[in-house]
């Protein structure tokens, strides 16, 4: 069975990411992998050169960000009691189309709604800009399983419809194992809502180094 990467970070993930292009590539292509995504942080900064590389290792690129969801972007004074929530958002490109929208996005992050380091953008945003994108419930850090966390199984299902009513076929679940309880037991949840309202599965790992024992340079950052 092949596998490919659909939710990587690379140095681009700004102190979060620590794998190098080129080297990501090289291992994508060892392990066989006939696709890869790109998904970095709030920005496309790496996007040309992964890009470039996957060409030329002969590898699909598939490009994509983690966005930083908020309630209101243009919002920039917070308190102790008011803080600024920020939940992820993976969205990949299916078509150009998509690619646009990408850019868009990522752009209204930084020209509308930056605020300390964050390049923040709301669900109306996405709304507006879905086009040939595709979306999924992303990781423990996205607005779905943080749902589900915080509020329960059925506010969950409510945000969850809010995002499968927008995007249909191009909304999948996306699961990770990565042996943290909180995350054990909101990919329950997740299964039951993907056999519930008909909802492909994807596995991912939430990737921001290319070897094992690149953690500790990870951590470093």
């Amino acid at each position: 069975m092949q596998f490919s990467h659909l939710h990587t970070h690379t140095q681009y993930s700004l102190l979060d990411g620590q794998a190098d292009i080129k080297k990501l590539i090289k291992k994508a292509k060892g392990d066989n992998m006939p696709a890869i995504a790109i998904t970095d942080h709030g920005n496309m900064f790496g996007v040309f050169e992964f890009v470039a590389e996957a060409a030329k290792q002969g590898i699909k690129p598939i490009v994509g960000c983690e966005f930083y969801v908020v309630e209101d972007h243009t919002k920039k004074q917070f308190t102790k009691e008011q803080k600024d929530i920020r939940h992820h958002q993976l969205l990949l490109a299916k078509n150009p189309t998509g690619y646009k929208n990408l850019v868009k996005l990522c752009s209204l992050g930084y020209t509308e709604g930056m605020y300390g380091k964050y390049p923040r953008i709301t669900k109306a945003l996405i709304e507006e800009y879905k086009e040939g994108l595709i979306a999924s419930t992303c990781c423990i850090g996205a607005i779905v399983p943080k749902t589900i966390t915080r509020k329960g199984e059925e506010a969950g299902e409510i945000e969850f419809k809010w995002w499968l009513d927008r995007f249909g076929e191009d909304y999948y679940v996306e699961l990770q194992r990565h042996e943290i309880p909180e995350q054990i037991a909101v990919n329950e949840v997740l299964m039951k809502f993907a056999r519930k309202h008909n909802v492909k599965i994807i596995a991912s790992n939430d990737s921001h180094y290319v070897d094992r024992d690149d953690w500790v340079a990870h951590d470093i950052l």
